[in-house]
């Protein structure tokens, strides 16, 4: 395995229309290439976000006729690059939920993994905004590790970033890369984003990759977080696209910075089995006689 490569985030704006979203991303996929990048990627829900949860279900496509897996396939091929096509809604025999499915392909256009997002956002903020992704997409229940010319890539989506056990797994199984491709909101992200990704990184001695959408968008009105950003594994930002416009950014990745932050803090040789909790309650009191 090579100790060096240039990754390439594209951070999107999608539309609720397959063909703009697929033209955009073949292009950007194309200067990310002539920037040198040897993997790019992209952020979750790559290929729309619908209007409405009927809208999602009625243009998720199955894994054959996909137009926006088709294109990434064809960008890699093409390019020669790896690519971490964040994720698309993909529709799974007559299922009634569809799956937030990421895919993993190689320099040939050959699906190396796909990873389906396990946790599901069923949120309401306080600013009104409203998710339940579990009405519309079937939750995964694998986590998924793939191998990639550089190193081991933990494959996760968006709102996994919430729940670090899930990643410490995913280091303790030979992972040295984490990708979180993501649809942050902006309440959520202006206050959390920067601080789960360094500590996801620092928490695994792992380079983080988290391509992530931007801006109002085009269908749905959603407004998204962006900061694509990569994290080395001892809590540097090494590239952050920001939060104003799409676009994408790269960052030269060099894993003997992993080998580096977990010698000096090695706390994933340092795992304890314990007792889980209980709750210990004061004594009352008897009343006097």
């Amino acid at each position: 395995m090579s100790a060096t490569f240039r990754a390439g985030l594209i951070q999107t704006n999608v539309s609720n229309e397959m063909a703009e979203n697929v033209a955009w991303v073949r292009e950007q996929a194309l200067l990310a290439r002539k920037a040198g990048v040897d993997f790019i990627m992209t952020p979750e829900n790559t290929g729309l976000i619908g209007a409405n949860r009927a809208e999602t279900l009625a243009k998720a496509q199955t894994e054959e006729s996909h137009a926006m897996l088709a294109a990434a396939r064809a960008s890699a091929h093409d390019t020669g690059a790896w690519f971490l096509l964040g994720s698309i809604h993909v529709r799974v025999g007559a299922e009634e939920q569809i799956r937030n499915r990421s895919y993993l392909i190689d320099a040939g256009g050959q699906v190396v993994a796909h990873y389906d997002k396990i946790h599901m956002f069923d949120v309401q903020l306080a600013g009104g905004e409203n998710y339940r992704e579990s009405s519309t997409f079937k939750p995964g229940e694998k986590a998924v590790l793939a191998e990639t010319p550089w190193g081991v890539l933990g494959m996760t989506i968006c709102y996994d970033l919430r729940f670090p056990y899930l990643y410490r797994d995913l280091a303790h199984a030979g992972a040295t890369m984490l990708a979180i491709p993501s649809s942050f909101t902006v309440p959520t992200g202006t206050v959390h984003w920067h601080t789960l990704m360094r500590a996801r990184a620092i928490e695994t001695g792992c380079f983080v990759f988290a391509p992530a959408q931007v801006g109002t968008h085009k269908g749905s009105n959603r407004k998204t977080y962006g900061h694509s950003i990569v994290v080395a594994p001892w809590g540097e930002v090494l590239a952050d696209a920001g939060g104003e416009k799409s676009g994408f950014v790269v960052a030269d990745i060099d894993f003997a910075k992993v080998e580096e932050a977990r010698r000096a803090v090695p706390s994933l040789t340092h795992d304890r089995k314990y007792a889980p909790p209980l709750l210990h309650k004061p004594a009352v009191a008897k009343a006097a006689e």
